[in-house]
This record gives structure tokens, C-alpha cells and sequence, in this order.
């Protein structure tokens, strides 16, 4: 069984910003605060709304950067916030994408329009830097990971970093709905397109990591510290 509680490293959006309403507004769920927030008008009439978002929701809007982990043994929580704060201080490249609204598979999220080699780093800099706060993975965490369903890379990953999707199969994406049939996509792409539209957002910078915790199977992740990322401009 997992270590709890459990913690992420993610991309959350500055707390207040316009792409962090947006995301609470289409979740339901403001992750830094932890409270419930009505759903957005356009959004509100979709019969089942409540169940097409009820997966992101427990995560809250964000990004993964380092997939969530219980602590190793004498690892503590104030031990990975100051490694946070020590990394965020380390000046870098500071991301910049342009953000669309796409489908994933069968879900729908906002990712950049094109790649970044910088973002690509920062992930691959997240998955090294912090690995020695995440406990080994349980047999029963990795089957809940289906590895038969991974290509050999992916459960090298796995067994290497506790997730599967890093390095070079890391994709940067927020996700907005849980697993759709496809013929819903185009119905639900044009509605979170039109409200992602209204934010006026045409470009981000991916400049800060947030620690998220998750106390118990089951319950919603929650923020517990922000770090913004020091560039190497400075």
C-alpha cells in the first residue's frame, strides 16, 4: 500500500491569475485553498459535468512535474520543502509556452502548442532532483500502474522513477476532463476553447513548483507551499 500522506511536485498556475480561476471554475475545486467553487455558467448546464471532471478534480488544476510518492524512510515533509526551495533558487531557463485546448487520448487538457527542450528539462529536472524523497513503489502500486499495458521504456520508467511517463515520455498537459467517449469531443473542445478564449491568456511562462499533499486514499490533493522558479536572467 502507498505511504500517506502522499506528495507531488506540479505546475500550479499563481494563486488568483486568470488561467488558476479558469481551472478552479472548470473543476470545480480551487486546490490551493481546498475549498469547492461553483462551476462556471457554460460549463454548470452540462448535465454531467459534475461527473465528466469528478477524476482531474481530485488533483486540482495543474501540471505534473514529479508524479505523487510517499516519503522514503527518514524523509520528512519539512525536508522536501526546503529541497523545493533550494531547487527553485537554482537560476534556470524559465519556460515559456503557447497554450491550447486539445484532446489527450480520451480526455481533453491545455498543453502547449508546440514542444519545448525547456520544459522537457524542467520535468526531467523535477523527476531527478526529488527522487530521493520518494519511497520504493509497493507491488500493489506498481500493478495499479497496469505495466502490462506500458511499452518496455515506459515500465523501465516505472521501475526506475515510480512513474512511467517522464524523460522522453513526459508531456506537459493540465488536464480539464476525465476519460470522454470521442464522439463528446468535439462538443466539449469548443466550449472549453471558447471559455479558455474569454481569459485572454495567449502565453505562459511555467515559473513556479507547488508542493501538493494527499493525506488519505481517496482524498483531494491540496497545496501546501509554492516556489517560483528564479531565471537564470536575473
Amino acid at each position: 500500500m502507498s505511504n500517506f500522506p502522499r506528495y507531488a511536485i506540479y505546475y500550479l498556475p499563481a494563486a488568483g491569475s486568470a488561467l488558476a480561476q479558469f481551472g478552479s471554475a472548470m473543476l470545480g475545486y480551487d486546490v490551493v485553498s481546498g475549498d469547492d467553487v461553483p462551476f462556471g455558467e457554460a460549463t454548470a448546464c452540462i448535465a454531467d459535468w459534475r461527473d465528466i471532471t469528478a477524476d482531474p478534480q481530485g488533483y486540482g488544476f495543474h501540471a505534473t512535474l514529479k508524479a505523487p510518492f510517499g516519503l522514503s524512510g527518514g524523509r520528512s515533509e519539512s525536508d522536501l520543502l526546503w529541497a523545493c526551495a533550494t531547487f527553485a533558487e537554482t537560476p534556470r531557463a524559465i519556460p515559456q509556452i503557447t497554450p491550447v485546448i486539445r484532446p489527450i487520448g480520451r480526455f481533453i487538457a491545455l498543453v502547449p502548442e508546440g514542444p519545448s527542450d525547456m520544459l522537457q528539462q524542467l520535468a526531467a529536472d523535477c523527476v531527478r532532483d526529488f527522487d530521493e524523497f520518494r519511497a520504493p513503489l509497493s507491488a500493489e502500486d506498481r500493478a495499479r500502474r497496469k505495466p502490462e499495458r506500458l511499452t518496455p521504456e515506459q515500465v523501465g520508467y516505472l521501475d526506475r522513477w515510480g512513474y512511467p511517463y517522464v524523460m522522453d515520455e513526459f508531456r506537459f498537459h493540465m488536464t480539464l476532463t476525465g476519460s470522454l467517449d470521442p464522439a463528446r469531443h468535439d462538443e466539449l473542445l469548443a466550449l472549453l476553447r471558447g471559455q479558455f478564449a474569454a481569459t485572454g491568456i495567449d502565453r505562459l511562462a511555467i515559473d513556479r513548483i507547488a508542493v501538493l499533499r494527499q493525506d488519505a486514499r481517496g482524498a483531494r490533493f491540496k497545496s501546501i507551499a509554492q516556489f517560483e522558479l528564479r531565471s537564470a536572467d536575473y
